[in-house]
């Protein structure tokens, strides 16, 4: 299969089908739930859409998100190939339907129609030493990067200091704030440190952990299961209903930061946790 081709199907199986560990987390947060209660209610919804669009290989939510591609290829090759393979795949799974057409320009609000704009796809190039090609990619929606947020500690609204607990306190307030905005229930990827931007990039990244994969920095996986304990008692619940689940994980990680700065991003991605990923190895092709 042509490389654009491949990147296509990956861009079809993020849209219309739900990674494995993400339904898991949401079927066990549908059977926390009393029967005939809202977030029962709710969460029955939300997986019947899982399964027909699955089936029926269409968007699990009206909004398929900006594309954001994490792209690792051996030293030598070039950013170009793939470049160019993405935005015909992308012009393809619109035509297709897979994708609705998200990207405008600000400037004269004027939709591409067709998923391709400047810096529409964004993408992610890093070199690595094997002999192999990952293609990582997020289908980051509007609704959820609404309620994402960064916080500059300390913070003295909720006297949140330039610690862990300072860190935990602006997580909780940023889901707090954020109620059943995004479309709860919703995962968080937490950037700590380096620069404005590059503390957002980090907490996106962290997307890309399975669910209820921990840290391996001991303090910080802690501080991801408190979070989780934390975050839903205050169950504000799926779609802001009330219930048991108002997260489904938390995912933490942290880079070296200026003396002077001490930056947290949090990044909110909703139920339709959209995720996939495909190696390329000795010219054969596996989706993840």
């Amino acid at each position: 299969m042509e490389l654009k081709e491949s990147i296509l199907e990956l861009l079809r199986r993020a849209a219309t089908d739900l990674s494995p560990d993400v339904e898991a987390a949401i079927r066990k947060a549908r059977d926390k739930e009393d029967e005939g209660t809202p977030a029962r209610n709710v969460f029955d919804t939300i997986i019947e859409n899982v399964e027909m669009a699955r089936k029926q290989s269409t968007p699990m939510c009206q909004d398929t998100g900006s594309l954001v591609f994490y792209i690792d290829f051996p030293v030598g090759d070039t950013e170009k190939k793939y470049r160019d393979a993405i935005e015909w795949a992308a012009k393809e799974a619109t035509a297709k339907q897979y994708l609705r057409p998200n990207a405008v320009d600000p400037v004269t609000s004027k939709n591409s129609g067709n998923n391709v704009g400047v810096n529409a796809p964004y993408i992610h190039f890093h070199q690595w030493d094997k002999d192999e090609v990952r293609i990582r990619l997020l289908l980051k929606g509007g609704g959820s990067e609404n309620v994402g947020t960064q916080y500059k500690l300390p913070h003295q609204p909720i006297n949140a200091g330039r610690d862990l607990k300072g860190v935990r306190k602006v997580i909780i307030d940023a889901v707090t704030k954020a109620q059943g905005l995004g479309c709860a229930p919703g995962t968080l990827g937490v950037g700590i440190g380096g620069g404005r931007d590059t503390s957002y990039t980090l907490s996106k990244e962290q997307f890309f952990r399975k669910m209820g994969q921990r840290s391996e920095r001991k303090e910080l996986a802690e501080l991801e299961v408190q979070l989780l304990e934390d975050l839903n008692k205050l169950e504000i619940g799926p779609m802001g209903f009330g219930g048991k689940t108002t997260v489904m994980d938390v995912f933490i990680a942290a880079q070296d930061r200026h003396p002077a700065t001490f930056y947290v991003a949090i990044s909110y991605n909703c139920w339709a946790f959209r995720r996939k990923s495909m190696t390329i190895k000795e010219g054969e092709v596996y989706y993840d």
